[in-house]
């Protein structure tokens, strides 16, 4: 009796711990494999193995919840079957040489709450269909060659912490939806092409902490709302074509002093009021 239950004891065991994932998602993972050139990978994937014994993949109760693929020399383009990770919580593929455009399919992966691509040479739009996400608390794109604007509907990501974008081609004006993001907390949109004004809206971020729009083409008044932003830390609006004059406050604030770009490309300082700590509307 006792050989027998210590038979069913290894049996069940042994079925744990090959248990794997299903056949959509390790499809999915063999096809991120071969569209990146696994075989060139710093730690490569033995595809005979378990899946839970790849490097990056965690797995739980037999589904791939977080992918982590940091600076492991992933090259080639994300593929479209990407979708089938359904319960993919985090994806980070931060620094490698990943090019192509981010696949609109990406909109499918509902759970997902971490999205990193940034440091690649991913090129063309963010997809609006990144805007379904709504579990999505960071999504970081910095330092890729992405054109385009920012998603009309990106106010709907309910549950946004950070907004990493910075060093693209982005440009256009930010849409009017950006301003409904109460739970961001890191908006980083330097060196992009950005155009237009800073809504004063921008007071409806009250758990903004850092506000970087550093070398962009934004112009008109720097609203004085930033002053009501009690949690905001961190901030730089230098080298843009805002005019008119801005509070003490907010200048000490301004990592670069308020330093922007005239008409004719030369560095300028915007006008501090000296009579009162409030911004004033320039009359140009």
């Amino acid at each position: 009796m006792k050989i027998a239950i210590t038979l069913v004891t290894i049996f069940l065991i042994s079925i744990s711990t090959f248990a794997d994932i299903s056949v959509s998602e390790k499809k999915a993972l063999i096809a991120l494999n071969k569209s990146t050139h696994g075989e060139n990978w710093n730690s490569k994937w033995n595809l005979s193995a378990p899946v839970s014994t790849w490097f990056g993949v965690s797995v739980i109760d037999d589904k791939v919840v977080s992918i982590d693929l940091s600076d492991n020399n992933l090259e080639g383009t994300l593929p479209k079957s990407i979708s089938s990770l359904q319960n993919l919580q985090s994806l980070i593929l931060f620094k490698n040489k990943i090019t192509g455009s981010i696949p609109t399919t990406i909109g499918k992966l509902n759970n997902i709450k971490v999205l990193n691509l940034s440091f690649n040479q991913i090129s063309g739009t963010i997809p609006a269909e990144i805007t379904n996400l709504k579990s999505l608390v960071s999504i970081e794109l910095f330092m890729n060659l992405l054109s385009g604007s920012l998603p009309e509907n990106i106010g709907q990501l309910s549950n946004l912490e950070t907004l990493s974008v910075y060093n693209n081609q982005l440009s256009g004006e930010f849409p009017i939806s950006l301003y409904n993001l109460k739970t961001l907390k890191n908006l980083q949109l330097n060196s992009n092409k950005f155009t237009g004004i800073l809504n004063h809206q921008i007071a409806n971020l009250t758990s903004l902490e850092t506000l970087s729009l550093f070398d962009n083409n934004m112009k008109g008044q720097v609203p004085f709302e930033l002053e009501k932003l009690n949690k905001l830390t961190e901030m730089n609006l230098s080298y843009n074509n805002f005019n008119g004059v801005v509070s003490k406050k907010l200048a000490r604030k301004d990592i670069l002093n308020m330093t922007m770009v005239d008409q004719y490309g030369f560095a300028t300082t915007l006008k501090v009021s000296q009579d009162k700590d409030k911004a004033v509307v320039s009359e140009e």
